[in-house]
């Protein structure tokens, strides 16, 4: 089955004034919108070069009292093309529906009132302006904003700041008056006691071009609302169809009556193309942003980028490829990831590149089939040359002891202040590294290097043993005096567990699922550090702390379970995992259990506001897919191509099929009962 907008559309979400809750973004591939806590606004909207920063605008005034004032519940429906909101103040029910209007830089609101016949309604809009165009790149978290001044001009209210680099337009489908900054209009209910208005927002660079967009979606807004979704659902059709031209490739289908791996698969797929960005200002053509809609909204990381590998070289290998040549020539040790309105790289350096980059173009030579990718030049060395360093570039990190010192809590997670240095997973990843690098160098008839990198692999394999807490599950950070700090962190069992599992004992396994499940797992999400841990105290920031997780983190954990042996654990937490997809595309952290209460059955997406800095959206949400395809359907696919499978859906969907999956010029379906070629399209 593929899904439509409608069948992707969360469970019904409720929330009270500034309550612990992340409201619902929209995107349009341009830019970027997100709606607000009241039932009417809208914020952060932004359609890049053109800026509007995290300007709320658009609250909402009933007969001149506030709305959001009388304190009432506020219902939220997100779909991929809208979000409905709903809310009852003073006798009204009111009822919004946003959108971002497909192909313009503007946002659409449709007010729907229902209240008793013939009662007129004063409808009060407090409007906000901080247009800009910034010159140079979004290299900060929160866009560009400008102070701007705010006149009429048509009973329309304009926003433009000293630079005139940029204006916004705002107004009504009715006719209305200004007084100061709120926009005015009267309703009167029909018969039916039913009344209806809709407002819109317009970013752009000038008067003429905003006006031009305003007049086209103020002419009929249910029209645009209705576009949105037809445009969402080709969006999601092409996603799942090897000869469309929406994508440079396609992911298959998943056929399964089991509703939560429905709903997990559809989550990862969603989670991608949600962040793809068709903008014309972008140097590097189509990209795919990282979070959204209130943070870093024209770059993308390469850590994040890399945790959805296989979705983007099933599903978009085309700008995959652009990418990775894009950053190998921005040099991956001196950044961590960039911006699409100049190319220009961003941040510092992530410990996780060397990993990211390698994992990105071993995905993208064994789902394609483009192997002559390694061959080809990228600045003064291949890239099959540039794999070699990134897998040795540990050699160069080490101090006093074998293994390498990935650096202080900038360069790793942020908020776990005793996760720095030599860390397990980083350094089990350069023994994967460097068998991937053998591979290669196997491919390339230098057989000598294969041996060496092995062996290197092996021995460093034992090295990272040194780091293990025995009897424990969990592993040491060794700091630069050579010191032992156990670290009790979701990344080490991940890490580890999806690359050196058979450099691990029977024990150390059994050992690592025990902790995890005794620490970190919860019914429907995990924790990434134990509140066991002496540093459980240092933050709050749910996506690396003990209150919650990153989007990615359940999705590895589950694919280290099965390479440790033990999937029948992920099995029997999906239901509870597939709950946490109740509210939307995945959040950059949701709250365990303990933190929040649960929101529709689920993990609670973490909020923006400080201390917890969490975006609504995060295109790792790939994983998800990963573990769908090489955890339950148990899919592997060598660098040459060759694929297997050794699927453990039957204990979920006995009939569960995958239909359409590409492996370069091959097409295969997967059931429970193993592989199956199938036929390319035409």
């Amino acid at each position: 089955m593929i899904p439509r907008s409608a069948d992707l559309a969360s469970d019904v979400l409720t929330h009270t004034y500034d309550d612990m809750f992340n409201p619902p973004g929209l995107t349009n591939f341009l830019g970027t919108a997100q709606v607000d806590h009241d039932v009417m606004a809208i914020r952060s909207v932004n359609f890049p070069p053109y800026s509007h920063g995290d300007t709320i605008t658009g609250q909402l005034y009933v007969d001149g009292r506030l709305a959001c004032s009388y304190g009432g519940t506020v219902e939220v429906v997100w779909r991929p093309d809208c979000v409905v909101r709903s809310t009852s103040v003073d006798g009204l029910d009111l009822r919004t529906t946003t959108a971002c209007a497909p192909g313009r830089t503007a946002v659409v609101v449709q007010l729907d009132i229902s209240g008793t016949p013939g009662r007129s309604v004063q409808l009060g809009f407090s409007l906000a302006s901080t247009a800009t165009r910034s010159s140079a790149g979004w290299l900060r978290p929160e866009p560009p904003s400008e102070v701007n001044t705010l006149s009429v001009v048509d009973n329309r209210v304009v926003g433009s700041g000293e630079s005139g680099s940029a204006v916004s337009v705002q107004g009504l489908d009715v006719p209305g008056t200004v007084d100061r900054s709120v926009l005015e209009a009267t309703v009167v209910l029909d018969e039916r006691g039913h009344g209806r208005l809709s407002y819109v927002h317009v970013l752009a660079g000038s008067l003429e071009e905003a006006t031009e967009h305003f007049d086209v979606c103020v002419a009929d807004v249910p029209a645009v609302i209705s576009v949105a979704e037809s445009m969402w659902d080709v969006a999601i059709a092409d996603a799942f169809d090897p000869s469309s031209d929406g994508f440079s490739g396609s992911l298959p289908v998943l056929e399964t009556s089991n509703e939560a791996l429905r709903k997990l698969y559809w989550w990862g797929v969603l989670g991608v193309i949600w962040f793809r960005r068709d903008n014309p200002a972008s140097v590097l053509g189509r990209t795919y942003d990282t979070l959204m809609p209130r943070y870093w909204q024209t770059t993308t990381f390469i850590w994040d980028y890399s945790l959805s590998s296989l979705t983007h070289a099933l599903l978009d290998p085309a700008p995959m490829r652009k990418h990775i040549e894009h950053w190998i020539d921005l040099d991956t040790h001196k950044h961590f990831g960039t911006e699409w309105l100049t190319g220009g790289p961003v941040g510092y350096w992530y410990s996780v590149n060397d990993f990211a980059m390698t994992r990105l173009v071993r995905d993208y030579v064994r789902f394609t089939g483009d192997d002559a990718f390694l061959d080809a030049t990228v600045g003064p060395k291949t890239v099959g040359d540039h794999v070699h360093e990134w897998a040795t570039a540990w050699r160069g990190l080490r101090g006093d002891h074998a293994l390498a010192d990935y650096g202080g809590i900038d360069n790793l997670l942020e908020c776990v202040s005793s996760y720095v240095h030599e860390v397990a997973s980083f350094n089990a990843a350069n023994v994967w590294c460097m068998r991937v690098a053998a591979e290669i160098a196997d491919r390339s008839g230098d057989a000598d290097r294969a041996a060496l990198l092995r062996k290197e692999a092996s021995a460093q394999a034992g090295h990272v043993n040194e780091l293990y807490v025995e009897g424990k599950g969990f592993w040491h950070a060794r700091q630069p005096d050579g010191s032992l700090v156990p670290v009790r962190h979701c990344y080490d069992f991940n890490i580890v567990g999806t690359t050196i599992p058979d450099d691990l004992s029977e024990s150390q396994c059994a050992e690592m699922v025990s902790f995890f499940q005794r620490e970190l797992q919860t019914p429907t999400w995990m924790r990434a550090l134990s509140p066991y841990d002496a540093d459980a105290a240092f933050s709050v920031r749910p996506d690396h702390q003990w209150n919650g997780a990153y989007p990615a983190w359940p999705a590895d954990a589950g694919r280290a379970l099965f390479a440790l042996g033990r999937g029948d654990v992920l099995l029997d937490w999906l239901p509870g995992l597939a709950r946490t997809a109740n509210q939307g595309p995945c959040g950059q952290a949701h709250f365990v259990e303990e933190a929040q209460p649960v929101m529709a059955g689920g993990a609670r997406k973490s909020p923006p506001q400080f201390p917890y800095l969490i975006d609504w959206s995060c295109s790792s949400s790939g994983a998800w897919v990963s573990l769908v395809l090489e955890g339950i359907f148990g899919i592997e696919v060598a660098l040459d191509g060759t694929v297997t499978a050794s699927p453990q859906v039957a204990a979920l969907d006995p009939d569960a099929r995958l239909t359409g999956l590409r492996v370069g010029s091959n097409m295969y379906d997967v059931t429970a009962d193993g592989l199956t070629p199938s036929h390319l399209p035409g």
